[in-house]
């Protein structure tokens, strides 16, 4: 059973979190509030998040300080940022976010529906690459199963293979839907080329498992 993401909205107001939870509810994820910069960056230490929504106006640390640290981080700096502010303050202001690591940086009062929508972009890619780690880390168990068997007793790899095959199609099926999705909507850049990179990993992984198939050429060389 796949675990539900973890969405992290960082407000210093009480009634800006709600808000945020009420127009997020939908997606049926586990939302985790943060109150200040540092305790966002607390919460980065233990947990995986899917996507971070991060205030940009708090006192003490603010929202671009909050993201320099988040992207220095090799454990969190993938994690996708969408800034959120009250003040427009142009292009500049603008083009700091970005600078700072934010796939989007939208204003409020922003749409509902708009910002649920790019959230569950994020959602769909974050969980799309938690399946990809499972389907390898069964590839690698069968590949150490393959070696087992070749010394010890023969534990018919056939019906593992099959089943590996047509988990791995489900989700070259879905990804390949959610990239279509993407095209056809002409969403952040930064979400198409995250799709992008999670069908390459796809393909990788077709390529290897195919490579184990019985009567298939050169399957040790595909697999190292």
């Amino acid at each position: 059973m796949v675990q539900k993401a973890k969405i992290l909205l960082v407000d210093d107001r009480p009634e800006n979190l709600l808000a945020l939870e009420a127009i997020l509810s939908a997606l049926d994820q586990t939302l985790v509030r943060a109150s200040s910069g540092e305790e966002a960056l607390k919460a980065l230490l233990t947990d995986d998040f899917a996507v971070i929504l991060l205030d940009v106006q708090m006192p003490g640390m603010d929202g671009f300080e909050t993201a320099a640290h988040i992207k220095r981080r090799e454990r969190t700096r993938d994690i996708p940022i969408i800034f959120l502010t009250a003040i427009n303050h142009g292009p500049h202001h603008t083009f700091r976010g970005y600078a700072a690591g934010a796939v989007d940086y939208i204003s409020k009062p922003f749409d509902p529906w708009v910002l649920r929508a790019k959230v569950s972009v994020f959602v769909e890619l974050y969980m799309k690459n938690c399946q990809l780690r499972e389907q390898a880390a069964l590839l690698r168990l069968q590949l150490e199963g393959n070696d087992k068997a070749a010394v010890g007793e023969a534990k018919e790899p056939a019906g593992l293979l099959a089943e590996l095959s047509a988990r791995l199609a489900a989700v070259e099926e879905q990804a390949e839907a959610l990239s279509k999705q993407l095209g056809d909507e002409s969403t952040d850049a930064a979400a198409v080329a995250t799709a992008a990179h999670l069908e390459r990993k796809l393909t990788g992984l077709r390529r290897a498992l195919d490579a184990l198939e019985p009567g298939s050429s050169g399957g040790q060389a595909a697999v190292n």
